[in-house]
């Protein structure tokens, strides 16, 4: 009995120390090769958008209505790692943040972003205490910050610009540019039409970019002329899911683009949709 007892005793440390070498070599093998990874996840109806850095920093940038993002995000990232970096609350309204109740229980989160203004989602004040529970860093997301993800990647913050408490959750939407070397990302949660034109005035050419967020999935609020004339895209990315009640995305956005001549790539449509940069070119994961 004693000798099988030590036998097992054995059998199990080899199988640890097997598991710890495999776990090892995955995590040493895997090689970014100076790539950023943007994901406009598949999350029904609602937003969630994960980057990955050429040198693996993470953000997700809004979580979607439910847990469905744990699925999505099981696809992106390899089992063994359990971090992510940051996460941005773009707007506190139910569709953007809270399958981040179920990130925040499923994984180690190192910040967390907002932009100030207030939901009437019952859900927030309990991802509030989530998130000083895990003891994340808090951010008030403003322009002129610049976050900056490794090799070459950053994220710069384009609105907020002001104290948001009396926006609605719309108005006040957090506003975001991704650059990597000749690639970017512009990220633009629900915001209105009104704001789009604000940004148009102040940063005019700045705003061009090689993939556009449409605001508010589609919604015939946001997306409008002088934001598509100063992006220009070669896409743009919708967030909504099939068959909404919303009617997302509105015929008049889609028209827009069209006249734009630009391609529209849907989550209703396409399930996630995944581009890869090298910092010169970018490419559509198939």
């Amino acid at each position: 009995m004693q000798k099988m007892r030590a036998h097992l005793h054995w059998w199990i440390l080899g199988m640890l120390f097997a598991a710890t070498i495999l776990i090892w070599y995955a995590v040493s093998s895997e090689d970014r090769g100076g790539k950023l990874t943007v994901a406009f996840l598949d999350v029904g109806q609602g937003d969630a958008i994960f980057i990955e850095s050429p040198t693996g920093s993470q953000i997700l940038i809004d979580g979607g209505p439910d847990k469905s993002v744990l699925r999505q995000l099981g696809k992106m990232m390899p089992f063994y790692d359990r971090s992510i970096d940051m996460l941005v609350v773009t707007n506190p309204d139910k569709d953007h943040f809270a399958g981040f109740l179920d990130v925040i229980r499923a994984y180690k989160v190192g910040a967390v972003m907002e932009p100030g203004t207030v939901g009437a989602s019952a859900e927030y004040p309990a991802f509030e205490k989530l998130v000083e529970a895990e003891g994340a860093k808090k951010l008030l997301a403003r322009r002129g910050q610049v976050i900056q993800l490794g090799g070459g990647a950053v994220l710069e913050i384009l609105f907020p610009d002001r104290d948001v408490p009396g926006l609605n959750p719309n108005e006040g939407s957090v506003v975001a540019k991704l650059s990597y070397g000749a690639t970017s990302f512009l990220f633009t949660g629900d915001t209105t039409e009104a704001v789009e034109n604000y940004l148009s005035h102040i940063d005019g050419k700045q705003l061009d970019v090689d993939v556009l967020k449409a605001g508010h999935h589609g919604s015939k609020t946001s997306t409008g002329d002088a934001l598509l004339g100063f992006a220009s895209p070669l896409f743009a990315v919708i967030s909504a899911s099939k068959d909404n009640r919303y009617g997302h995305p509105h015929t008049e956005v889609l028209e827009r683009l069209t006249r734009f001549d630009v391609p529209v790539l849907g989550t209703y449509e396409r399930g996630t949709v995944v581009f890869i940069s090298d910092g010169e070119t970018m490419q559509l994961r198939k």
